[in-house]
């Protein structure tokens, strides 16, 4: 994939990974539209990046999320690469009741449910165009869980095998699928969990390596390791992983 020229659609482009990805995509030339639920947040990133387009949406609000399609296919027709980046993840037990109903709707919405409909409703678009792309961003908690967060490791599961089913589909297209595999990394979300973490912007840089040689499959950091150790002592990537 070209690194500049591109129209580039950022869930979750705000904070965190999505921020250092967008700053990335900016900086290297292409027109990109960010997706964010906090008003704070994305109007100081229009400060800073007035090229940027951004738009408050919360994909967990229907109404809020029809309404960004809409806009999408209306304003920005020359869309080409979309990364589902945006996630949340609660850590609680369901033996200890009561378990939320609410944050357990949310997680899946937000981390499963509105990226496959995303891009059932936008890739259309994306065939329209010479080159295209998809990038899904998942986790090494989606190949091996840990018991505290089991909501979040079962979306990451469901979003890892959704986006090599969908490459198998579009293998003979003008679009390519590439997944982010994260291991732990230094954002808002992990503040107090883990340790030695990587930071959103070696994640970037690892990434854009494979994403320019059309590397589709795109292990971070430790999860290189994780996949060798699942592939022939799943066991030890059980244990290693369970209480993390």
């Amino acid at each position: 994939m070209k690194l500049s020229g591109q129209t580039v659609l950022i869930t979750g482009g705000a904070s965190g990974i999505g921020l250092a990805l967008t700053e990335r995509f900016v900086q290297n030339g292409n027109r990109v539209i960010v997706i964010g639920r906090n008003a704070d947040k994305l109007e100081r990133l229009k400060i800073e990046y007035p090229s940027l387009t951004v738009y408050r949406c919360d994909l967990a609000v229907r109404d809020q999320f029809e309404d960004l399609i809409q806009r999408i296919c209306d304003e920005h027709p020359d869309l080409n690469v979309i990364i589902n980046n945006a996630g949340i993840q609660h850590n609680y037990s369901f033996i200890d009741p009561p378990s939320s109903s609410n944050r357990i709707a949310e997680e899946i919405t937000v981390n499963l449910t509105s990226p496959i409909e995303l891009l059932s409703r936008l890739i259309p678009l994306l065939m329209s165009h010479k080159e295209a792309a998809i990038v899904n961003v998942s986790s090494g908690l989606g190949l091996v869980p840990k018991k505290s967060a089991p909501v979040y490791c079962a979306t990451k599961a469901g979003l890892h095998i959704f986006t090599k089913a969908l490459r198998y589909q579009l293998e003979n297209t003008n679009i390519k699928v590439f997944e982010i595999i994260p291991p732990i990394v230094d954002t808002d979300m992990t503040r107090g969990r883990g340790q030695n973490k990587i930071s959103p912007d070696q994640l970037v840089v690892q990434f854009l390596a494979h994403y320019r040689r059309n590397r589709l499959v795109v292990p971070i950091g430790k999860v290189k390791l994780l996949l060798l150790i699942q592939r022939w002592w799943p066991t030890l990537a059980d244990k290693i992983l369970k209480n993390s």
